[in-house]
């Protein structure tokens, strides 16, 4: 029986070093579960899925992945932390993503493993609209904690694609699965933005984090030194997925990480201009723009004045 997927690998120096597994055909072959009965899909149930002793393998799984999962002894723990709402756990990976198998312990998960190539949504609207999910891509431990009534709702649909699984393949059988992980999605979707409210202590902290972060790059002068600060490299600063930090801002403040890093960025700008004499160009620079005709329609755009229009609105 397979090990459980319970560690996703965030960095690794080379694909030759990994196991990639293209097909849910070859994943079942792998993990022992014998010929899926649907080419494109799979569910399994993690009850059924024993630990292993073996040494950790890491895998590159070109397809989507969804584990829902709840550990029966009331705790969940990822790396060296456990995390609240104990119920039940909601993951996402999306295809060329990289998962570890850990070495086996006493803990047992409870729930569902859920897998489905691209392929089976190419056609379908949910083909064009899953990239717009961005969970998929947020880190483990940026997981959806399930209520009680939120995780009986996801399952109830998980059964009805288990029942859909079970039957013989007709015409019909593409659409209705479809069906299913589309609403699948869009109650996830839902919980998730729930979440951002109901977890506002640590939405505030992330929140503080961000704001420090960005004060201190601008105070210290850092743009000189590195330049303007990426989503990526700002997510990376405060150890949180950049989509996961867009999609808690827009929760909490309406705006995405880079509407926010222009709005921090606008206000030094205009601090700068109205309280020391350097020309608008060194500004510029000093902000981490390359060219200073970058930083001009930043800011026209944001405040309808030029730097020097600001500038002169002081004298």
């Amino acid at each position: 029986m397979p090990e459980y997927y319970d560690f996703r690998k965030m960095v690794y120096k080379n694909k030759k070093d990994f196991l990639t597994i293209n097909s849910i055909s070859e994943l079942n072959r792998l993990s022992g579960f014998g010929k899926p009965k649907h080419p494109l899909i799979g569910l399994i149930k993690l009850n059924d899925i024993k630990p292993s002793n073996s040494e950790p393998i890491n895998q590159i799984m070109n397809f989507y992945t969804i584990l829902l999962k709840r550990c029966p002894d009331g705790k969940m723990k990822y790396g060296q932390k456990y995390y609240d709402f104990d119920e039940g756990v909601l993951d996402f990976m999306e295809p060329g993503q990289i998962v570890s198998t850990g070495e086996g312990s006493d803990q047992k998960y409870e729930g569902w493993w859920l897998v489905f190539h691209s392929d089976l949504i190419r056609n379908y609207p949910l083909g064009k609209t899953i990239k717009e999910y961005g969970f998929f891509s947020y880190a483990v431990n940026e997981a959806l904690h399930l209520s009680d009534k939120e995780k009986a709702m996801l399952i109830g649909i998980l059964k009805n694609i288990e029942e859909e699984y079970n039957t013989s393949i007709d015409k019909f059988s593409q659409d209705v699965m479809e069906s299913h992980l589309g609403l699948f999605l869009n109650y996830s979707n839902r919980f998730y933005n729930r979440q951002f409210i109901t977890r506002k202590p640590e939405n505030d902290d992330l929140l503080l984090k961000m704001e420090t972060f960005l004060d201190d790059y601008f105070d210290l002068d850092k743009g000189l030194e590195l330049g303007l600060p990426s989503v990526q490299f700002f997510a990376d600063q405060i150890n949180v997925s950049p989509n996961y930090l867009s999609d808690i801002l827009r929760a909490i403040t309406g705006q995405s990480t880079q509407q926010h890093m222009h709005q921090k960025l606008i206000e030094k700008a205009k601090e700068l201009l109205s309280t020391i004499n350097l020309s608008v160009s060194e500004i510029a620079y000093q902000l981490g723009f390359e060219r200073p005709q970058s930083f001009n329609k930043l800011f026209k755009s944001k405040t309808n004045l030029s730097p020097t229009e600001y500038r002169s609105s002081f004298h």
